[in-house]
């Protein structure tokens, strides 16, 4: 099997039922000789016990001051997985990119970041409480992967993964556009949800792995994450936005069984950029 297959998350199975293989995944000592034979395919609903595989590398961003949110528009029904009873459709004023998000959460436009590409957006969704949970970044610069030597890659964890139809930019360390659920080991495990179609790292383990889809030629890259990218965190970092987990089955709960997670899910899958 292929870097590039292992970066596409192959191997997420379904939550329900337990297979000697997955018990092995979920135990933090898991043997990579036995996570490689579960790598078999993505999951149909995205949602699974962890898998180890291989790991990819980016550059963090950091949020901006929130600023008036442009109105949304149209109101649309939920899909199986999601929880909201209520959805409505945002749309920035040029158009260029529309998502869904639930009815009470709130999305604000934000001044991009330095350095991005004219016409750049930065939109932020927050929860109905104003608890942060998402940026959508477009006109990001291309960013080359990092080197990351062996001492520092560390074992991560595929727990979600679904191919979602976006433009993107092909070629070298690349694959097609998922939807991902990731956890990095470190003193905790550390995971993070986003889009991302960039691969790297090899044997199960990685320095970063980001949420970043390498645009079209000329468009730039764009992100669509609760963090650009997910590092291990040391004891004295800032865990927040990524979630910490004591265990990896607390991962796969997460991703299983919680309502934050399914329509998390949703909105993520629901982008749509106009090239």
């Amino acid at each position: 099997m292929t870097g590039r297959d292992l970066a596409q998350g192959s191997g997420t199975a379904k939550g329900s039922g337990t297979t000697g293989t997955r018990n092995a995944a979920l135990r933090a000592g898991v043997a990579l000789a036995v996570a490689a034979v579960a790598l078999s395919g993505c999951s149909s609903d995205g949602k699974g016990a962890p898998v180890w595989t291989a790991g990819s590398s980016a550059t963090e961003s950091t949020t901006s001051a929130p600023a008036q949110s442009p109105t949304p528009s149209a109101s649309v029904s939920t899909t199986p997985g999601s929880t909201a009873s209520a959805w409505k459709l945002f749309t920035d004023p040029a158009k260029t990119v529309s998502f869904e998000v639930p009815q009470d959460w709130i999305v604000q436009s934000v001044a991009p970041d330095a350095g991005t590409l004219p016409g750049a957006l930065k939109i932020e969704v927050k929860d109905a409480k104003g608890a942060y949970l998402a940026t959508l970044q477009t006109g990001l610069a291309p960013q080359p992967v990092p080197a990351c030597s062996d001492g520092d890659a560390r074992n991560y964890v595929v727990v979600s993964s679904v191919p979602v139809d976006l433009p993107h930019r092909g070629g070298e360390g690349t694959i097609d556009p998922h939807v991902v659920f990731r956890v990095i080991q470190g003193y905790k495990y550390f995971g993070s949800y986003g889009i991302t179609n960039v691969v790297g790292g090899a044997g199960g383990k990685s320095c970063a792995l980001p949420n970043v889809v390498r645009g079209p030629d000329g468009k730039g890259d764009y992100s669509f994450a609760d963090l650009t990218v997910l590092k291990p965190l040391a004891p004295d970092q800032k865990v927040a936005p990524a979630k910490a987990f004591d265990t990896l089955d607390q991962a796969a709960k997460y991703v299983n069984d919680g309502s934050e997670f399914a329509n998390v899910q949703r909105m993520l899958m629901s982008l749509k950029i106009k090239n």
